[in-house]
């Protein structure tokens, strides 16, 4: 496929669904899991004679994420109606900002093939969500789910400005983490609290003009939205290539076996028959408000990643690392003092420590070794009388089982101090070189990278505790012999 001739043009709407405990016009819980019909009332199932009554923490955090993206807080903007009737929208509309956003404008910088590129949006609005309509759970029924009707979402809308499945990838995950440090969206896509649609279409290298675009919705991971861009960009290129027309529509994703498929063809604006909802005011924004959430916010990921860049020598790689969540750098922060060993604590921070908590589906905060006792496996495992890769599964394990006992007690105990003593390495470079004759004869034939082999046969026989600076010093100067 020729796809050095052609353009991709993508635009993403991404959905988030606001960290409040209310919905957006009543007091229904927002709580994710809770049995279906269970988080409803008269106003999110749209009894006639019910009224909306904002919910005033989401405009707090519609102008906190605008803040952040480096949009223009609009000092007035109104809801609107959108027209459509669908068995998840009780109302027969859904209240939306059309003509009038909270946010407009900002960007957003991510990486592009290795460069900075400001990814331009257009806006960001406030809009309700609809229910869950479930269409598995009975052979001849849709069942529907109104729990989630009503709940505060905002729509972050890209210009059609990213030209690469990769750049896509890039933006969300930016953007995801962003949120989630705000404390505006938890950013969870599988659970359906954070959306993407990607509108997709090609144009001939050089050409300013848009293709006829696709969209396709609702897709629930950053993979996801990726695959299905490169799924979409081959397949509207085989399109034109082959002389048809591209027809504007809607799409689905299947991640079983990494498809798209047609739903329907694509509305427009007009469609939806939008105008101003009646039964809500215009919302006004003053400059002291901006100011007093402006005074809330905390340091942005990108400025934080600059300060443990420069204030702990870490590495762009490392400081990414921690920065992508907020508590992951107060983590680090609170452990450097006790350790005084940045590159470590980040080794640990962003190893470990983090695949124990993602294993158990936990935050830092709950981490269940102490953070002095972090530190004290740290400082032990620093002195090389343990070897890192011990010290973070045996030694940590043990730890988190018998947390009264220092390291230093666990290794010995668990018979983990690392061998240093000349003889005993000896002996097992000598064992593993009359191993492997055939290896020894390559190696002195000029193989010298197969010095990694004959180390780890080394390690394997010590059970992992021999000191592998001597183990290679020792191995360089008998394979020579």
């Amino acid at each position: 496929m020729n796809n050095e001739k052609y353009q991709v043009v993508i635009g993403l709407e991404v959905h988030a669904q606001l960290l409040t405990k209310s919905k957006l016009f009543c007091g229904d819980s927002t709580t994710f899991g809770a049995a279906a019909n269970t988080h409803i009332s008269a106003i999110s199932l749209a009894h006639p004679g019910t009224l909306p009554v904002l919910n005033k923490e989401v405009i707090a955090l519609a102008v906190k994420l605008g803040l952040a993206l480096n949009c223009t807080i609009a000092s007035q903007n109104y809801f609107a109606r959108k027209n459509y009737f669908y068995p998840d929208l009780p109302k027969g509309f859904q209240t939306s900002q059309h003509t009038d956003p909270i946010c407009v404008g900002g960007f957003l910088i991510v990486d592009s093939n290795g460069q900075k590129k400001e990814i331009q949006l257009n806006r960001i609005h406030i809009e309700e969500d609809a229910g869950k309509s479930m269409h598995d759970l009975y052979a001849d029924f849709t069942a529907i789910d109104l729990n989630r009707a009503g709940t505060p979402l905002l729509e972050i809308v890209t210009e059609p400005c990213i030209h690469s499945a990769e750049e896509a990838f890039n933006y969300i995950t930016d953007l995801r983490k962003i949120v989630r440090w705000l404390g505006v969206c938890d950013g969870n896509m599988e659970e359906g609290s954070m959306r993407c649609d990607a509108n997709i279409s090609v144009r001939l290298q050089g050409d300013t003009k848009l293709g006829t675009r696709v969209e396709v919705k609702n897709l629930n991971s950053i993979r996801n939205v990726k695959k299905a861009i490169e799924l979409e960009t081959e397949r509207l290129i085989k399109i034109v290539e082959a002389g048809e027309t591209i027809v504007q529509e809607t799409r689905s994703y299947n991640a079983d076996n990494n498809s798209t498929f047609s739903l329907r063809s694509k509305e427009d604006a007009d469609d939806y028959r939008y105008f101003p909802e009646p039964d809500l005011t215009p919302i006004q924004i003053s400059e002291e408000y901006k100011a007093a959430i402006l005074s809330t916010m905390p340091i942005l990921p990108s400025v934080q990643e600059k300060i443990l860049i420069e204030k702990y020598n870490l590495s762009v790689y490392d400081a990414n690392a921690i920065c992508t969540e907020k508590e992951n750098v107060h983590y680090f922060e609170n452990l450097i003092p006790l350790t005084k060993n940045s590159k470590a604590s980040a080794n640990w921070i962003t190893g470990p420590i983090r695949n124990h908590c993602n294993e158990k589906n936990i935050a830092f905060t709950a981490f269940p070794i102490k953070i002095n006792t972090v530190a004290d496996l740290i400082n032990f495992t620093n002195t090389g009388k343990v070897h890192f890769n011990i010290a973070s599964t045996k030694l940590m394990q043990a730890m988190l089982i018998e947390n009264n006992k220092s390291a230093v007690e666990l290794a010995a105990s668990l018979n983990l101090l690392q061998e240093d003593n000349d003889d005993a390495i000896n002996e097992w470079v000598e064992k593993t070189i009359l191993a492997m004759p055939d290896k020894v004869k390559e190696y002195k034939a000029g193989k010298k990278g197969l010095i990694g082999l004959f180390a780890g046969q080394v390690k394997k026989l010590s059970n992992g505790k021999a000191d592998m600076g001597k183990v290679n010093a020792i191995l360089e100067k008998k394979l020579m012999e």
